[in-house]
This record gives structure tokens, C-alpha cells and sequence, in this order.
């Protein structure tokens, strides 16, 4: 999910060494002579339990950099304007919405996974495996259920309420232009609407009163009324459908009752790639095997809230009891959205912020 920056909940150990005896890919002791390492170019929501990342250094024998680049877009845009000559070998955190840009810019060279046999194949969105899918989730609008306890509104029911008079004031979206949550809600909305239909639903969301910030952490926590520990004052947040499931792993006390407004989730589908140039294809290989096995998707959901794409991964039982799985996200092809993103996001910020 990108997440969810909060303070971190590590798995235990047992659960680390289960896994990697339960069909994780095979990591074999280090036999090599000398000293083997990678590096991991990552946007600033990575997050990995320090025993299972240890674990696979201790068993492949490879020294793992994971350098933080700030969100998806950024990073994304780095390896672009460095395509052939990276400053790192390996890439975590690409979108689907962002996926074509880097595939015209030749930013990965093909690797398949054996571990590709356990990932569902509509989630591979690339023939040539230049990029492996890690992990999946939904961008959906959050709804602070204490808000409308009293009785006096109840709490919208979908996405054409958003742009209605009663809950004027009551959103708070992130700009697409600088925020990947912020970029899916805008494509929900032309999933929804289609263009340039969407354009009428902006406005109206403006007219009723739609705060805009640049991004998802700012949004969350400082504008959101259903944070917990937060100050915001707005009861509705463009946020993840797995941000309830936080609340309530995080809870001090009572967790907040948060809940999702389906209609409005988006699905995203993120990334790892193999940097053109690199000098260490090898141990990033092993480093995608890594991504893919079950110690590290088991150790996405309470990491990084987001589902792992393994069919063999154990999901934890709050992510079981308290997950939103859309039936039917809204969805755009992604060739779709590489042909019209910048258009449409410059198209937003006249009607909304001009």
C-alpha cells in the first residue's frame, strides 16, 4: 500500500523461520569467496521486518542498501532520467499508473521469477517480465464512522455523494500530481465517470468544498478526524482500504470505527525491477526471488498494509478479520493512462486549484 507510516509492528521470529521452511524460494548458504551486495531504490513507505531481511542476507550472503527516494513518482522519475546508468540495481515501488513511462525508457532488463508460478496472472501486466509484482491494494475514501454516530447525517453511501451539499467541507484529497493515492482517486473517478465526465464531478466537489494537500501522510494524519491520536476535522480521507485494519492494530484503547467506501476503490499493483546497467544481476535476481518468497509477503500486511500477490502466503488474522476487498475495483488500462495522465492531472489542477 504505496503506506501507512506508522510506528512499525514486527513479526516475531517463529513466524520469520516458519515461513522460510513452509515453500519460501530456496536460499542457499553463501559459498562465494568474496563480498556480494545490492542496492534497493525504494519510495519512502518500504518497509521490511529487520529479521527476514536479515535472514536472507545471512542465507544468500548478499549485503542489501535499501536507499529511500522519496514517494513513487519521484523515484520512478530518477531511474528514468539515469535508465542505463542507475544509481542502484534494483527498484521497488512502481505503480501500474506509472509503469509505462519506465518501460519506454528501457529502466529494466527481463527477469521471471520462479516464484512467478504462485502470483495470479492477471497481476503480471508485463509480457516481458521487466517488472515483477510484490504487492497489491485498493486507494479508497476512508469515512471517520464517529462523525456520523449522531444520527443527525448519516454517512455517505458512494462516490456521487461525495459532491453533495451535506457533506460540504467534509473531504480531503491528496493532488495527483504530487501523490499517488491522490493520482488513483483521480482515475477512479474516470473510471466512474469517463472523460470528459469527470471533469463536471471536480467541479461540483470544489463548489461543495474539497480540501486538496500534497500527500497521503498530511491528508491522513493531518486532516483526517478518524486518525487515531490525529487532530484533522475532516471526517472523509482519500486513504487505503487497509487503513482501518491499522487502526485497529495500532488501537490504544477502543480503535476508531472507520470504514470504506467500496465504490470509490481503485486498485494498484506495485512493482519491482531489475535497473538496466546494473552491475550486480545477479544477487538482484536472487534479491526479486527475495520479494517474492514467503518470509517477505508474509511480511508485507503488517509492514506496509498492503496483500501480498502470493497465492501460498498466510495473511495475518486482524488483516482476515478487518480487510476491505473490494468486489469490483475501479480499474483503467494502464497503457490507457500512460497516454493520458499528464493531460488529465493538468486538466484537474485548472478545475480545481485555478
Amino acid at each position: 500500500m504505496r503506506r501507512l507510516q506508522i510506528a512499525a509492528l514486527c513479526l516475531t521470529a517463529a513466524l520469520c523461520l516458519t515461513a522460510c521452511t513452509s515453500g519460501a524460494a530456496s536460499f542457499t548458504d553463501a559459498t562465494s569467496a568474496g563480498p556480494r551486495s545490492v542496492t534497493l531504490i525504494t519510495h519512502d513507505s518500504f518497509d521490511v521486518s529487520k529479521d527476514v531481511l536479515r535472514e536472507f542476507e545471512r542465507t544468500s550472503g548478499i549485503d542489501v542498501e535499501v536507499v529511500p527516494a522519496g514517494d513513487a513518482g519521484q523515484v520512478v522519475n530518477r531511474a528514468i532520467l539515469t535508465a542505463g546508468d542507475p544509481e542502484a540495481d534494483v527498484l521497488f515501488g512502481i505503480d501500474d499508473n506509472l509503469l509505462h513511462d519506465a518501460l519506454d525508457a528501457e529502466v529494466f532488463v527481463p527477469y521471471a521469477s520462479p516464484r512467478l508460478d504462485v502470483v495470479p496472472d492477471e497481476l503480471e501486466l508485463d509480457p516481458e517480465h521487466r517488472v515483477t509484482p510484490i504487492d497489491r491494494g485498493d486507494v479508497c475514501v476512508n469515512v471517520d464512522g464517529a462523525a456520523y454516530s449522531s444520527g443527525d447525517l448519516e454517512a455517505p453511501k458512494g462516490l456521487g455523494d461525495l459532491a453533495m451539499e451535506p457533506y460540504a467541507s467534509n473531504l480531503v484529497v491528496e493532488n495527483p500530481a504530487t501523490s499517488t493515492p491522490g493520482l488513483a482517486f483521480l482515475l477512479a473517478t474516470i473510471a466512474r465517470y469517463g472523460d470528459p465526465g469527470f471533469e463536471d464531478f471536480w467541479a461540483e466537489l470544489r463548489s461543495n468544498g474539497v480540501t486538496v494537500v500534497d500527500g497521503w501522510e498530511q491528508a491522513y494524519f493531518g486532516e483526517f478526524s478518524g486518525a487515531g491520536g490525529g487532530e484533522g476535522t475532516h471526517p472523509l480521507v482519500v486513504s487505503y482500504a487497509t487503513s482501518p485494519v491499522a487502526e485497529v492494530v495500532f488501537a490504544e484503547g477502543t480503535a476508531p470505527e472507520n470504514a470504506v467506501l467500496e465504490d470509490t476503490c481503485y486498485r494498484q499493483i506495485e512493482f519491482a525491477g531489475i535497473l538496466a546497467g546494473t552491475e550486480h544481476e545477479a544477487e538482484a535476481r536472487e534479491l526479486i526471488d527475495f520479494l517474492l518468497s514467503r518470509p517477505f509477503q508474509e511480511d508485507i500486511p503488517l509492514r506496509m498494509f498492503v496483500f501480498p500477490v502470493v497465492t501460498d502466503a498466510v495473511l495475518p488474522a486482524v488483516f482476515s478479520d478487518h480487510a476491505v476487498v473490494p468486489e469490483a475495483p475501479l480499474a483503467l488500462d494502464p497503457a490507457t493512462v500512460a497516454a493520458n495522465r499528464r493531460d488529465w492531472v493538468e486538466r484537474w489542477t485548472d478545475i480545481v486549484l485555478r
